[in-house]
């Protein structure tokens, strides 16, 4: 299966970065192909509601890195999405893609059929602050007629390293076996 994960954090050693990386080596290890773009290093702006999606022959006609994305998840069998929660929501450096997935849509691209899952961690102990990611990512895969696969939410980490305390790697790793 090809995989696409997009990761959504700045911290390349932060609790959501090692839950990525926990998932994508157990799905590599079971075969899998997986391609991961890490939105928070990349240049992807909002969408412009412009209607001219694919008329360049790309996805977006505001040419940015988003248009390295969209043929990764076009080819992709399966789409994870992988986030801290930043002020109860999804954060800005994936939110963006997120966004520009209105671009598969308009330009009429077969993206139904998918699977996806959704990995998530949040500084504050309550899980429902985890809502304002798992609702709208839940929303948008039935959207897009995506199989939601699986979450992986872990409340109560904030700190490089906190993940360690939870079983939040070990939950992405057997998310992985879903796939």
């Amino acid at each position: 299966m090809k995989i696409t994960v997009i990761t959504g954090s700045p911290r390349k050693l932060g609790n959501s970065f090692a839950m990525t990386e926990a998932f994508i080596s157990e799905a590599e290890r079971r075969g899998h192909t997986v391609q991961r773009f890490d939105a928070a290093f990349l240049k992807i702006g909002g969408c412009h509601a412009c209607m001219t999606c694919y008329k360049t022959g790309k996805a977006c006609s505001f040419d940015d890195d988003f248009n390295r994305i969209a043929p990764a998840i076009l080819e992709s069998d399966a789409v994870v999405f992988t986030m801290p929660v930043y002020w109860y929501s999804i954060p800005a450096q994936i939110k963006g893609v997120i966004d520009r997935l209105f671009s598969l849509v308009v330009g009429g691209k077969p993206v139904d059929g998918k699977r996806c899952a959704l990995i998530a961690c949040c500084e504050e102990e309550d899980t429902t602050v985890l809502d304002g990611v798992r609702i709208p990512m839940e929303r948008t895969a039935a959207l897009l007629k995506w199989e939601m696969v699986g979450e992986v939410l872990i409340p109560g980490v904030l700190n490089e390293g906190d993940i360690a305390r939870t079983d939040g790697c070990q939950q992405a790793a057997a998310l992985a076996q879903r796939f």
